[in-house]
């Protein structure tokens, strides 16, 4: 039976030529091999850089959206104002032949009497020339059927050779820029013989019946 010495502690290994403090720390120090845990600082780190980074985004969204609300207002804005100009355009074109008809309405009268001649000839055809060239159009002609929209009605007769109502003289001519009426043309109107076709029919029938062939 052995004796245990009393006093005796078993004590760890400890490599040659190290100090005793060392031998005592890596005593006391257990060993792992697991890698070191992060800081509780990084994470909430990272938690603030995402946060911050969805505020961005969101706040690009917006601004994006904005962005495009305004392109498109501009543009509605930008039509906007070609059209207005486009109908100060016309309205002033207008309003200037409009003040012209009168010449040109002389000069129509002169030619159908035959005095258009001389340099007031070259006069008129250069002033018609810069009127078309503006746009404005004459318009009306004799057998025309009468449009309430486009003519104006300034004498109405019967004529028995006529099957509507139709214009048989033109008075003066009717202008127009564009699809827009500046002034109607204004004539004389026929309308069908009261009768007529009645008695037209009758004739007919009578000559039909004048036709048939006797029943033996």
């Amino acid at each position: 039976m052995t004796e245990e010495t009393p006093g005796f502690e078993e004590k760890p290994d400890v490599p040659s030529g190290a100090e005793p403090d060392d031998a005592a720390e890596a005593a006391e120090t257990p060993s792992t091999e697991e890698g070191p845990a992060a800081p509780a600082g990084d994470v909430s780190q990272t938690a603030g850089l995402t946060a911050q980074l969805d505020q961005l985004r969101s706040a690009l969204s917006e601004r994006t959206a904005d962005l495009q609300r305004l392109q498109a207002e501009y543009q509605n804005y930008r039509r906007r104002v070609e059209r207005d100009r486009v109908t100060v355009k016309e309205i002033a074109v207008a309003t200037l032949l409009t003040e012209l008809l009168p010449v040109l309405d002389d000069v129509g009268r002169a030619r159908d009497h035959g005095e258009l001649v001389g340099g007031f000839k070259s006069v008129a055809e250069s002033l018609e020339t810069v009127v078309a060239k503006m746009g404005l159009q004459q318009f009306g002609k004799e057998g025309e059927p009468f449009d309430p929209t486009i003519h104006e009605a300034l004498m109405h007769s019967y004529a028995p050779d006529v099957t509507e109502t139709t214009c048989v003289a033109i008075l003066q001519p009717g202008y127009r820029i564009g699809e827009r009426t500046i002034r109607p043309a204004r004539v004389a109107v026929a309308e069908p013989q009261p009768g007529a076709a009645p008695a037209a029919k009758e004739e007919k029938s009578a000559d039909e019946e004048s036709g048939a062939p006797e029943e033996g």
